[in-house]
């Protein structure tokens, strides 16, 4: 079960608040005072925790420490304090079940307990927390004590610093409610700080010592639990139109920011979750972090760092106008430094004028400095108090802004965007110069409360000061149009005769492989050791392995591994297999290996070595995805072969169902196996004759340049049907599918299913240096005869922002 069934309306979570502030209120002359480990001027706690890098089966002392070792590099290199790491579920307890340290699963989970975990998390400065149910108190009161014993030892042995308490495990029950204040009062004891997070429960008479609740029931993990509800350029778009919980307050928590799915964009989500909501835990992530990219590390660190530099004053908040500011602006900090946190939910950039003065929370004296963190650093001026400063705010994205009356005490450059990619103690510094191709800037450093001795740009010695400017040239051809900008809107056509081409083009493209394999594949390799052995720990545990939902287990010579239609939810079905072989080969047959498998009550149990009807399962191969040949099907016990009698080299075979589960696709080319390590594999993508498309709509254009990053967006704004429209393009003869989607293609999941939706879908396309100086044409099908009321357009735009960079390494004597 997934914890998201356990919602509850968010009425009742803004009641529970009102009960958690009568409670206090109400407090009579004599009555103990409670303080639940924090209050609403509490400056924040970076957190991450562990849901979805496991799932219910809880994690492991090996893939813990391998996690700690990630935060440990983090921390060393670039300084990221991270206060909390929380276990989730099943670790300790679980759905629907409660545990202890004396039972096997977690003696064989935490062979040796959590002595040598806390050590290595106290050694960076980070303490633990664990998700629990909030009952667990047995039937005696034998059965009583050793739950509160066990809880209080975790403060008491082990410093734990967060309870996450979930009605996953059911309710606390009412003759229960003492035993539960009386442990978190004697946990307490030992962990005075210790946040209770309140995931969903009622508590009553308890309810004053948890902490939090959660904001709105919602958990963040992208296109599973949060997506897009119109088109954008990313599929964060929906976790960032998120708005702000009642009169911003901080004890609630809104589930941090999922690094699992969907990475493009995280940044801006996280700056939003860290500075604008800015609740007890912030920043804070799950998932998989590990999955980013190289480059983005550094970012994730500045953005703790710099929250965790001005935490102290991110308690104070204010609700800054709509009209002026756009949706849920916020102004954070004191009378002296304010930080603002704006967005932009449209499809063009929007200037918002920031005005420097009390409208703002801007009271201190003297000319106001803005500076710009996100989405690149920019320093933006002196100005008088009073003064409105226009700032930019890209599409879909957040934008974070410090004023302050006071010196700036962060380093910064003059004259050009740039990142702050280290600044460490005991370390280098190091700074990307940021700029467009082609153009130049006369750059100076402001080394705020640094003092600095030596520089280098590229490797090469300058004397680079507040007094001195440099010339910066970056390389590169300069950009003719923006590099965002619309293309057009598609017009109404007939629906072309190669229709079914354009459509198998996307399906191909596509792939139903785990959301977390598609972010390893987003980022690529890593460089970075400690990086490498947490994806390995995730990627490698069996749990993964087993739940078969990946299309590599079909061509690693592993008949143990396997790909399967995922149907754990009952709300997935099959789709055709498609093989991409990646590039026209010879071959005279294929074999696909089937596994039985067993009835399930949430699923239709069918063996694709025994189809339902006589001759049901046929297989097409094709080289150009136009012309498709059918092949002979020869079905024996658990294998299914596919005779291809043709000499003329294939990339493509469909057949027009998936076998339930499948070990291994092997094809021969005169009884050799051939090379399958550039081969391909989908299951849940529907034939195109189920659904063929009955309109259509095209846009022809030409590219004359292409930024670094570019994508063309084909958002298609209205209801167009659940997989009722689909988008490819045309160039030079050939197809080209669009390999991503928001909402994202079906998945066999890790967690829960992948959402659905029956409109505003938006289309992805990486723009290739092959694409320049084509005619390309864009067709948009719609499959849905019953929704076709819909708009498709066509964008161009680029992630990251088409910089190119120098790196500027300063010396510090603060560093000896």
């Amino acid at each position: 079960m997934t914890r998201n069934e356990n919602r509850i309306p968010i009425r009742f979570v803004i009641s529970i608040f009102t009960l958690i502030v009568i409670s206090y209120s109400s407090v009579s002359m004599g009555s103990p005072q409670i303080f639940p480990g924090a209050d609403e001027k509490t400056p924040s706690l970076a957190q991450y925790f562990s849901w979805i890098n496991n799932t219910n089966e809880g994690s492991t002392e090996e893939n813990t420490m391998i996690n700690l070792d990630f935060f440990q590099w983090l921390h060393d290199e670039y300084g990221m304090v991270l206060d909390i790491y929380a276990y989730d579920a099943g670790n300790i307890d679980g759905p629907r079940y409660y545990g202890s340290m004396d039972t096997d699963k977690f003696k064989n989970q935490f062979p040796v307990g959590w002595d040598g975990i806390y050590q290595k998390a106290k050694s960076f400065d980070c303490r633990l927390g664990i998700w629990l149910g909030p009952d667990g108190y047995g039937d005696t009161p034998e059965q009583e004590n050793a739950r509160r014993n066990m809880l209080v030892k975790f403060c008491k042995d082990y410093e734990f610093m967060l309870f996450k308490v979930d009605a996953v495990c059911g309710q606390l029950r009412t003759e229960k409610q003492d035993a539960f204040a009386q442990t978190m009062i004697e946990c307490r004891k030992y962990s005075p700080d210790l946040i209770v997070l309140n995931h969903r429960l009622n508590l009553g008479d308890a309810l004053p010592h948890a902490t939090t609740s959660l904001w709105e029931g919602a958990e963040t993990y992208i296109d599973v639990h949060m997506p897009n509800r119109s088109t954008a350029t990313h599929n964060r778009a929906g976790a960032l139109s998120r708005g702000l919980p009642p009169d911003l307050q901080r004890l609630t928590e809104d589930h941090g920011v999922c690094l699992s799915s969907c990475l493009d964009y995280w940044e801006d989500d996280l700056i939003l979750q860290a500075f604008n909501r800015c609740m007890i835990l912030a920043p804070e992530i799950y998932g998989s972090p590990w999955f980013l990219r190289d480059d983005e590390f550094p970012k994730l660190a500045r953005i703790y760092n710099l929250h965790r530099r001005y935490r102290d004053i991110l308690v104070n908040g204010m609700v800054l106008p709509e009209d002026q500011y756009g949706p849920n602006a916020v102004s954070r900090g004191d009378g002296n430094t304010r930080f603002i946190t704006l967005r932009n939910l449209t499809w063009n950039p929007i200037t918002y004028k920031i005005k420097l003065d009390s409208t703002i929370g801007l009271t201190g004296s003297g000319r106001v400095g803005v500076t710009r963190f996100h989405p690149s650093e920019k320093i933006l001026g002196q100005f008088n108090p009073g003064t409105e400063v226009g700032v930019e705010v890209l599409p879909f994205r957040s934008c974070l802004l410090m004023a302050t009356t006071e010196p700036l005490s962060e380093i910064g450059v003059m004259g050009c965007d740039y990142e702050i990619v280290r600044d460490t103690p005991g370390k280098s510094i190091i700074v990307k110069l940021l700029g467009l191709p082609g153009t130049t800037s006369n750059v100076s450093l402001v080394p705020g409360t640094r003092r600095l001795e030596n520089a280098t740009l590229d490797g090469v010695p300058v004397e680079f000061t507040r007094e001195k400017t440099i010339e910066v040239r970056f390389p590169g051809q300069p950009i003719n149009n923006p590099w965002h900008r619309k293309l057009g809107d598609l017009t109404s056509c007939d629906v072309p005769g190669d229709a079914e081409a354009l459509y198998e083009a996307t399906c191909f493209a596509a792939d139903n492989n785990a959301l977390e394999v598609r972010s390893l594949f987003r980022s690529g390799p890593t460089n970075i050791p400690q990086v490498q052995k947490a994806r390995d720990a995730f990627f490698n545990q069996q749990m993964f392995i087993d739940r078969a939902l990946w299309d590599k287990f079909l061509f690693d010579d592993n008949s143990d591994t396997c790909f399967e239609v995922c149907q754990r939810w009952g709300f997935v079905t099959a789709g055709s297999l498609r093989i991409d072989f990646g590039k026209p080969i010879n071959l005279d047959r294929l074999v696909i290996h089937t596994v039985a498998v067993e009835t399930q009550p949430h699923r239709r149990a069918r063996n694709a070595a025994q189809p339902e009807e006589p001759g049901a399962l046929t297989a097409q191969v094709s080289t150009d995805l136009k012309t498709w040949q059918t092949v002979e099907v020869i079905q024996k016990k658990q294998a299914i072969t596919c005779a291809i009698s043709n000499d003329q080299p294939i990339r493509y075979c469909r057949l027009n169902v998936a076998p339930d589960k499948i070990s291994e696709i092997i094809g021969y080319k005169k009884d050799t196996p051939l090379d399958r390590s550039k081969w391909s594999a989908s299951n849940l993508l529907h034939e195109y004759t189920k659904k063929p498309a009955t309109t259509a709509w095209n846009l022809n254009f030409t590219l004359d340049q292409a930024p670094q990053g570019s994508y063309l967006a084909v958002p298609l704004i209205g209801r167009h049907g659940t997989e009722g429209a689909y988008a490819a393009l045309r160039m030079d003869g050939q197809l080209i599918g669009a390999s991503r989607r928001a909402v994202s293609f079906s998945s066999n999941v890790w967690e829960y299913r992948v959402r659905s939706s029956d409109r505003n879908y938006t289309y992805f396309f990486p723009v290739t240096q092959a694409m320049i100086g084509k005619k390309i044409e864009l067709v948009v099908l719609g499959l849905d005869p019953e929704n076709t009321n819909f708009k498709p357009e066509a964008w161009i735009t680029a992630y990251p922002i088409p910089y190119q960079q120098k790196t500027l390494v300063l010396t510090s004597s603060d560093n000896d």
